[in-house]
């Protein structure tokens, strides 16, 4: 009977493990056209005690930062990192945040701000009637004055990490700093180590579709094995208790 019920507390992970990782498969699928976005990876660990397998669980959802493909657009203030690095944004509660969806745009406060309305962290300002604002390969931040002149209103600089895999999501396609990931460094674009800023450029999302298709699919058919598992387990409980009581 122990071993039956040893069964059942295994398939039970399982069918929890499968869920998790659908969750995880879901969310990638949903962003495969959101700019910049990273997919996640579902890590597992196995369940083990003294003497048996427990089945195994979800230990972490690890961020995958391979470099998305490069958009040309007709929007100066669309910019996208070639190469590794995150753009900084200020968020709500004034702490950091790390994105790679370049999209800006000038709020009413001619704050530079990302696409969620987060303030991209940068040197400079820009003025009510300025136009034309672009960027440079190496972080500088041009625009065009009332005069007519093309000025320099101030640079970016990159972050990067020593392990971005280990970044937490926090939502609104922004990462952030944890232990895992290491401190944060920063750099000037171009520099060894950081990308290049390209402007009138969006980086896509590098979720491959095929490949996160094929997995659901196979999760799929894998949680309803998990589930007949599960069920024939229980059922072989149940008549076992009844032949004991007879």
């Amino acid at each position: 009977m122990s071993s039956l019920f040893h069964t059942l507390n295994i398939s039970k992970q399982d069918l929890l493990s499968r869920v998790n990782d659908l969750d995880v498969t879901s969310n990638n699928l949903a962003n495969v056209n959101t700019a910049g976005y990273k997919a996640a990876r579902s890590n597992f660990q196995e369940l083990l005690n003294a003497q048996f397998k427990e089945g195994s669980k979800l230990g972490s959802t690890q961020l995958l930062t391979g470099q998305g493909t490069l958009k040309a657009t007709e929007n100066p203030l669309d910019w996208a990192i070639q190469g590794e690095g995150f753009f900084q944004v200020t968020l709500p509660d004034g702490t950091t945040g790390y994105t790679r969806d370049g999209q800006f745009s000038v709020d009413a406060n001619n704050q530079l701000v990302s696409p969620s309305g987060y303030p991209l962290v940068w040197t400079g300002t820009v003025t009510a009637g300025m136009i034309n604002i672009n960027i440079t390969a190496t972080g500088q931040v041009t625009a065009t004055d009332a005069t007519g002149a093309v000025v320099n209103v101030g640079a970016i600089q990159l972050a990067r990490f020593p392990n971005p895999s280990g970044l937490t999501n926090f939502g609104d396609n922004v990462w952030l700093e944890t232990d895992i990931s290491g401190a944060v460094q920063t750099g000037t674009p171009g520099e060894a180590g950081y990308g290049a800023v390209l402007s009138s450029h969006v980086e896509q999302s590098n979720v491959d579709l095929s490949q996160e298709l094929t997995h659901m699919v196979t999760l799929q058919r894998s949680f309803t094995m998990s589930v007949r598992a599960f069920q024939q387990t229980d059922s072989m409980i149940t008549q076992a208790i009844n032949m004991r009581k007879a």
